[in-house]
Parts: structure tokens; C-alpha cells; sequence
């Protein structure tokens, strides 16, 4: 992303007021454009946000480059980080490895130590595929052993253009449920106040407040905006393909783009629901997932069946009713929850 496209970005988004500005720096890999471009992005921050108004910074990040002075910028600027990592050694170096083909463990867990030894708030990030699917209980040993408190789990699958099917890394169905009951079972013996698994913790709030936090589980999808390096504007960052494209914010100003019809179109594709999904009965709780996971396998459009739809009836199945008693316990105050202090995480903007 070059000088112009940042300027233009940082200015119309903070310009538009909310009282909480939300980047997420994601790329490829996002610590690859150096320091002095996230200085120059928090300084716009700063120039063109109003004073009070607080700031939030995400990245994910392989946190391979992530040395002493890279920390340093990311404490002082409250920026909270995602590290992906794939579990112990043998799970991660299957697929994360390096330009040249070796591994990156060891480097990533080097990054981790950093973050620990500077004070710098993250996340860990597990992909699951084909390798580590089966494994949850060395994962969870992992995660604990590690002191990795905060976490989420992404499932793989893509296609195989030609075949049509899944990728050979990708992971089915009944393994993601199969994987999510265990770990479920893990967290919950473990104590749910230790440790923050963001998937099972959208759903404890969802029986607190009604609402949950993941828009996995959302009534609709368009909770941001994508902005491309060239300036273009999409959807989604699972849809940056030319029907989502929204325009680009160097010819039309980014409130424009995220208020127009197409991004209402597409927030409101996610409540195109199958028949199968308006009888079931997890149907408050499920929202019919996440849209790709409808149109990347399953189906042709967004009223397709999930392709995780037997993973999540096999989870909800096993672990709603424990749900519930742990929601019972927070309303309760019996049970605490480990969240992150806002301010801690936000940069508030000062003239």
C-alpha cells in the first residue's frame, strides 16, 4: 500500500466520527512493509482523528519479524496482535514454512517470547487442517503449556479447482465436530475462566446477552470493510473478487462505498437461509454460519446448506447445555471471564 492509498484511508475512516476507529492489518503478511509505514499510519491516525476519539490497532501476523524494536512500537502504540500458529512443531512446520522451504517454529515462538518479554497484547490463531485435526488434546497441552490464553480456531477447506472438492489439507466435517466436542470437553474441565477460546466464548455470550461475537454465528455479515493496497474496497475478506468489489476510495469517498446498496446486498445475503436451516432447531444460535463456507463447497449460493452444518449439530448437541450453566454462572457472578481491558488496547487520540 503506497502513501496515497494510506493517507486517503486513515483519513476518510477517522473522519467518519465513530468513537472507536477499528484497523486490522492483515496481508499476506503485514509486518513485511516495515515499521516506519505503521508510524506513518498511527501519525495520520493521530493528524486526522478528533481529540478523545480512541484508536484500535489489529494485526495478524506470522510474527516471524517480530524482534525487540518491532515490540517496542507495538506496546507504546496499543497495538493487539494475532499470531497464527498451528500447534507444536511437527502440527505448524507441516504448512508454515519459510520462502526457501525450511521450517518456522522456532522463529515464530521467538516472536511470541518477544511479545511476552515487551508487555504486547495477542492472540494465537490455529488453523486447523488435515495434520493437527485429530489432535486436540496435544493442542490444548500446547496452548496451556505455553501460557497462550487468548485463541481461536480456523477451519480449513478450499477447493480443488479441478476436482471440485476439497483440498487434500482441508478438514471434513465430521472431524471439525469431532474436534470441537473434544476441546470443548478439555476447556470446560479445565475452567472456562482460564483460558479464552474466542469460538466457545461467542457462544457463552450469546446465552448472556443474546447476541454472539463471532459473525460466524451473526444474523448478518458487513461488519467492515476491506481496502485492497491499490484501494479498492470489498466486502469481505473471504469475497475480494470483482462482484463484491465496492469501488475504490480514491475516486469515491469510503462512507460512500461502505453505506451503498451493494455492501447492503451482501450484508443481507447471510439471511438467505435453506429450508433445512429454518426448521432446525439451532437455528438462533447457528445463523446458517459463515456464508463462504455455503458457496466455497456446498453449493452455488448463499442459501446453500453449510458445509459444517453436521459439525455444528454435532457440537451443539454435545456442548449446549454446559453452555448454558457457564452463562448462568457469569450472570451469576460464579463464573468470572477473562477479558481484555479496552483501554489497554486503544490508543486514545490526544490535542
Amino acid at each position: 500500500m503506497g502513501d496515497e492509498v494510506l493517507d486517503k484511508l486513515v483519513k476518510d475512516y477517522m473522519q467518519l466520527g465513530f468513537e472507536v476507529a477499528g484497523f486490522a492489518w492483515q496481508g499476506g503478511e503485514p509486518t513485511l512493509m516495515g515499521l516506519e509505514f505503521y508510524r506513518k499510519a498511527v501519525e495520520l491516525q493521530k493528524k486526522y482523528g478528533r481529540a478523545g476519539q480512541q484508536v484500535s490497532n489489529k494485526m495478524q501476523t506470522n510474527a516471524v519479524l517480530l524482534d525487540e524494536k518491532w515490540c517496542r512500537f507495538l506496546r507504546e502504540n496499543r497495538f493487539l496482535l494475532g499470531i497464527s500458529i498451528d500447534g507444536p512443531k511437527e502440527f505448524h512446520d507441516q504448512y508454515r514454512l519459510d520462502h526457501s522451504g525450511g521450517p518456522t517454529f522456532e522463529k515464530v515462538m521467538r516472536g511470541i517470547e518477544n511479545c511476552k518479554n515487551n508487555e504486547v497484547e495477542f492472540s494465537t490463531l490455529i488453523v486447523l487442517n488435515n495434520a493437527n485435526i485429530g489432535h486436540p488434546d496435544e493442542l490444548f497441552e500446547f496452548v496451556v503449556a505455553n501460557d497462550l490464553t487468548y485463541l481461536q480456531f480456523i477451519p480449513c477447506i478450499e477447493r480443488e479447482p479441478a476436482a471440485g472438492g476439497p483440498t487434500d489439507f482441508s478438514i471434513t466435517p465430521k472431524q471439525y465436530g469431532d474436534f470441537l466436542c473434544r476441546m470443548f470437553d478439555l476447556w470446560f474441565d479445565y475452567g472456562p475462566e482460564k483460558l479464552n477460546i474466542r469460538d466457545f466464548d461467542s457462544l457463552v455470550t450469546y446465552y448472556v446477552t443474546g447476541e454472539a461475537t463471532m459473525c460466524t454465528y451473526s444474523r448478518q455479515c458487513g461488519g467492515f470493510v476491506v481496502i485492497e493496497h491499490t484501494g479498492d474496497a470489498y466486502c469481505c475478506e473471504f469475497f475480494v473478487e470483482p462482484k463484491w468489489r465496492l469501488g475504490n476510495i480514491l475516486e469515491t469517498p469510503l462512507g460512500q462505498l461502505a453505506t451503498g446498496g451493494r455492501k447492503r446486498a451482501f450484508a443481507s445475503d447471510k439471511q438467505k437461509l435453506c429450508s433445512r436451516c429454518l426448521l432446525c432447531s439451532y437455528l438462533d444460535i447457528c445463523r446458517g454460519g459463515c456464508v463462504k463456507d455455503r458457496l466455497r463447497i456446498a453449493g452455488a449460493g448463499p442459501d446453500s446448506l453449510s458445509y459444517f452444518c453436521e459439525a455444528y449439530k454435532l457440537f451443539f448437541d454435545h456442548a449446549i447445555p454446559r453452555f448454558m450453566e457457564i452463562a448462568a454462572g457469569v450472570e451469576s457472578g460464579k463464573v468470572g471471564r477473562r477479558t481484555r481491558s479496552a483501554e489497554k488496547i486503544r490508543m486514545r487520540i490526544e490535542k
